[in-house]
């Protein structure tokens, strides 16, 4: 019994991950009378990054809810601290569920407008391009976990039909035999998933891009704002001399990247499987009927409330996605409990992880793991502090949530500011420096955005083999350039 339930845990999980991680939650009490709460909590933080980068292997969900339960366990944190942390993030939780499921209602206009754009525009630079400061625009205005989850909405559902090919032995689209399985296996598979791969990548970076310019863009932001009482304009304002540079920087790096094909970009669309492209999007408008027409019109019109009613924050983004989820389901006749349940089914596996990344984040700040940091920063020169506050909150939201990065450094300085020990000049340039640093350098890891570890443990990543390691890889150039911009400029 216990043979079978070591076999069948974590699923495909490698046997070294399956034994340190059993080794290490049946030594938990003994190890934290020994080494101390303080050790032990970074241990728990970088076993569940190990979680996190196994995800193609195993859903986290599983091994870091283990882990959270550990954690609980050795009262490392409470479940009321849980419980406010989850509440804090409330408006986080409801626009997955709500706002995912919606984007759900709206996959045939979205792939038809996509794949036109894939089909028209043929350089990969350009395409790239596209793609990044179309995320970068949404992401500053609206949210970027719902630019994610369109661009996961469409690449599953191109992925999809060149799967939808490839199952099949012959397919005759033009008169003339697609290639056999085989042959549009191997590398032209591969090479597809790049292409996605890449263009996936660089919407992804273009939403952190975005995310930082405006006072809605991330969550810390309007945070950061409320602390220093700063309007949209002003906080753009504020923040110009060092975005307006790392987004300069970021859309470079995009072009630099395609043209050198380094860090596994610069894949093109294959020929054939353009074709296939082509001619499924052809057969589509083709047979499309006045039903389907008039569902796209509704559709169309969704999405024109979507941003209307985000970028004049009407109401909260999850309840905005609510209303929408009703409107074009009854536009459209979608009335069976089934059909509207498989809206759902993206986004509360991810929520479920979420909550689990709360315990972690619930432990770090009971044990004040980051004080010490914030400590030794204060305690710079004042001329030096901009740049330290900027790097160390990178470092840690690239191992954290940089929302709870965020609040722990700001509500830090306002107490200094509050207190006289700071002006008013410098508490406005270290706000700067938080809000940029914990939404620049965090690319670096899935662990710091939340639109990242969304893509990470969707159904797209798997499908094209996009694992953790690969995304710290692929963002590792924009990591290098925007925290060398961000350092610079502060």
């Amino acid at each position: 019994m216990l043979n079978t339930f070591y076999s069948e845990f974590l699923g495909n999980s490698p046997r070294w991950f399956k034994t340190t991680l059993l080794v290490f939650l049946a030594a938990c009490y003994p190890l934290n009378l020994l080494l101390g709460e303080t050790i032990m909590g970074w241990a728990f933080i970088a076993m569940f990054i190990m979680t996190l980068a196994l995800a193609l292997k195993c859903y986290p969900l599983q091994s870091g809810g283990l882990l959270a339960l550990a954690v609980m366990a050795l009262g490392l944190t409470n479940k009321d601290t849980v419980w406010h942390e989850i509440e804090a993030n409330l408006g986080v939780i409801m626009l997955l569920v709500f706002m995912v499921s919606f984007i759900y209602f709206m996959k045939p206009l979205l792939i038809y407008i996509f794949g036109k754009i894939l089909m028209k525009v043929k350089n990969k630079i350009v395409l790239s391009l596209m793609f990044s400061i179309s995320a970068a625009v949404l992401s500053a205005f609206l949210d970027a976990l719902t630019v994610m989850a369109v661009l996961i909405t469409v690449f599953v559902a191109l992925y999809g039909v060149y799967e939808k090919v490839h199952s099949t032995m012959n397919i005759d689209y033009d008169h003339n035999e697609v290639k056999d399985r085989q042959q549009m296996g191997g590398d032209t598979l591969e090479e597809f998933r790049s292409f996605l791969r890449s263009l996936v990548m660089h919407g992804a970076v273009g939403t952190a891009l975005g995310g930082v310019c405006t006072q809605v863009g991330e969550p810390q932001n309007l945070l950061i704002s409320e602390k220093m009482g700063w309007e949209f304009v002003q906080f753009a304002m504020e923040m110009a001399h060092v975005t307006v540079p790392a987004v300069i920087a970021g859309l470079l790096t995009v072009i630099l990247l395609e043209v050198t094909g380094k860090f596994g970009f610069g894949a093109k669309l294959d020929d054939g499987v353009r074709k296939i492209l082509e001619n499924y999007l052809t057969e589509e408008d083709e047979k499309r009927t006045t039903k389907e027409k008039y569902a796209l019109i509704i559709q169309g019109l969704s999405g024109v409330l979507l941003i209307i009613g985000l970028a004049l924050h009407l109401m909260q983004p999850g309840m905005i996605g609510l209303v929408l989820l009703v409107f074009v389901t009854a536009m459209t006749g979608i009335n069976e409990e089934h059909r509207i349940g498989h809206a759902f089914e993206e986004s509360l596996p991810f929520v479920s992880l979420l909550c689990i990344f709360f315990v972690i984040v619930g432990m770090i700040h009971d044990l004040n793991l980051f004080k010490p940091v914030i400590d030794w920063v204060l305690a710079m020169p004042i001329e030096a502090q901009p740049k330290a506050f900027f790097l160390a909150n990178g470092i840690l939201s690239a191992i954290s949530d940089n929302v709870f990065v965020a609040t722990v450094y700001i509500n830090e300085v306002k107490a200094q500011f509050d207190a006289g020990n700071i002006t008013r000049e410098h508490f406005d340039t270290l706000a700067v420096a938080i809000n940029t640093g914990t939404n620049l350098p965090s690319v670096a890891t899935p662990n710091g955005q939340a639109a990242f570890l969304f893509l990470l443990t969707s159904a797209l990543a798997p499908a094209i083999r996009l694992g953790y390691m690969q995304m710290v890889w692929m963002a590792l150039p924009y990591t290098v350039v925007l925290t060398l911009v961000g350092y610079i400029f502060q």
